[in-house]
């Protein structure tokens, strides 16, 4: 079992109790690479960004400078800091907020100063409230020390930040949600094209929208250069990731780990990382990247934890959680808790994701609760297929943002590799796992 000895971006400061401060922040090199920004040009800055490979860290996985040189050439351009960190079991950027609130703020400035924008708005989840805090009492002290507002460090460069804290729909995490909600509206996606963000975006102006974890690796980039970042990892996946670990897991947690090189059997089990499954039991699934990816199972387990790695096994790394399900879950309990979290979030504006993910979440309770019928099993598929049509990865769109295809997911992962489970629930009327 072979885990890197990768440098730690962007955690190496959260063992220090008091690692939100200005002080501890200043202590370790804070706002280093704010001051090598501002020396050099702002393409000089995109193109190390560029050099690095940085993949966006929110889901997607889209190249950071690639976005940046979309954004359309307007007098008013806007930078959007996602921090809207709502998937279940989902929780590294939760913790960079609370434990790292400079260098997310130093990312955010580096950032500006790259796409020369005058205005940035950190949307955080309302939930979040002691990461609210302490983003906001960051940006206070640095507004007091001179990197944020007016003639940044003396360097001409001016940019105000703002902190907004969001209302805890899931749906503001997909990025046009995100800035309805911004603007004071239901947070609606918008239909793209046109209303990619880098082209009409906040307030109808060009907007960059980009995720906390992406922002916080801005500072080591700039002060070690791209190049530094992209021997690390391999092919499109350079660099460190943090992942969120949760389930049967002797050791839950976040890690930030380097990508492709280490794998889901190190992750899970590595004594410095997962430590293994607890009770000696052994693995049935694990979900490789949030509730909304399909599952995988034991084979998949020595696979590389890279963008194309997994995306070609079918799944994806999607919002950085690993799930981990031991031999003694009940496979229809945990489809169903997921289908209920999506009905649930569902903003309602599309129909296939608006009824279908009622439908679904009402036939999969019947199931768990032995009152399941034998054609239920077909239903579930047909009414998942009119979802996402044809059932496969990445899932066909039917809706305005990717929330409703991904909701057939877990049921069809669950349904293709523990059916028999389904119809034990069915046939017996109750959960074999008690």
């Amino acid at each position: 079992m072979a885990v890197t000895e990768a440098p730690k971006i962007i955690t190496g400061r959260i063992g220090h109790a008091d690692s939100h401060t200005l002080e501890r922040y200043l202590a370790t090199g804070g706002y280093d690479g704010l001051r090598k920004a501002l020396a050099m040009t702002p393409e000089a800055v995109v193109h190390e960004v560029d050099t690095a490979s940085l993949l966006g860290r929110g889901g997607a996985g889209f190249p950071a400078g690639r976005k940046w040189a979309m954004l359309r050439k307007s007098p008013v351009t806007y930078l959007v800091v996602n921090g809207d960190e709502s998937e279940p079991a989902t929780f590294k950027d939760h913790l960079l907020v609370e434990r790292d609130p400079h260098q997310l703020i130093e990312g955010v400035l580096i950032a500006a100063y790259a796409t020369q924008v005058s205005q940035v708005f950190i949307y955080l989840r309302g939930e979040f409230a002691l990461g609210l805090e302490r983003v906001q009492a960051a940006l206070n002290d640095a507004y007091s020390l001179g990197a944020v507002g007016s003639d940044i460090f003396g360097s001409g460069f001016s940019v105000d930040v703002v902190v907004h804290p969001g209302a805890g729909a899931y749906i503001c995490g997909e990025e046009t949600a995100l800035l309805e909600s911004l603007e004071g509206k239901r947070g609606f996606p918008r239909i793209k094209p046109p209303f990619f963000p880098a082209a009409i975006g906040l307030y109808g102006e060009p907007t960059v929208v980009n995720n906390v974890e992406t922002m916080s690796n801005l500072p080591w980039i700039v002060l070690n250069g791209g190049s530094a970042f992209a021997a690390l990892g391999e092919g499109r996946s350079t660099g460190t990731r943090l992942f969120a670990l949760a389930g049967h897991v002797n050791k839950p947690g976040v890690f930030e780990i380097e990508m492709v090189k280490t794998t889901f059997r190190d992750l899970i089990h590595a004594p410095v990382l997962g430590g293994g499954i607890p009770h000696g039991r052994e693995l049935k699934a694990f979900i490789p990247g949030g509730v909304s990816a399909p599952w995988f199972g034991p084979d998949e387990i020595d696979l590389p934890l890279g963008q194309d790695e997994v995306a070609d096994a079918g799944s994806m790394l999607g919002s950085g959680s690993v799930v981990v399900m031991d031999d003694h879950t009940c496979a229809v309990r945990a489809s169903w808790r997921i289908t209920k979290f999506f009905a649930r979030e569902s903003c309602g504006q599309c129909t296939p994701c608006r009824e279908g993910s009622g439908w679904l979440e009402k036939i999969m309770e019947r199931i768990e609760t032995g009152n399941g019928r034998e054609d239920d099993l077909d239903l579930l598929l047909d009414a998942c297929d009119n979802i996402a049509p044809g059932l496969t990865w990445p899932p066909q769109q039917t809706t305005i943002c990717v929330l409703g295809p991904s909701i057939p997911s877990s049921i069809g992962s669950a349904i293709q590799m523990f059916r028999d489970e389904f119809l034990v629930h069915i046939k017996e009327g109750g959960c074999p796992y008690g």
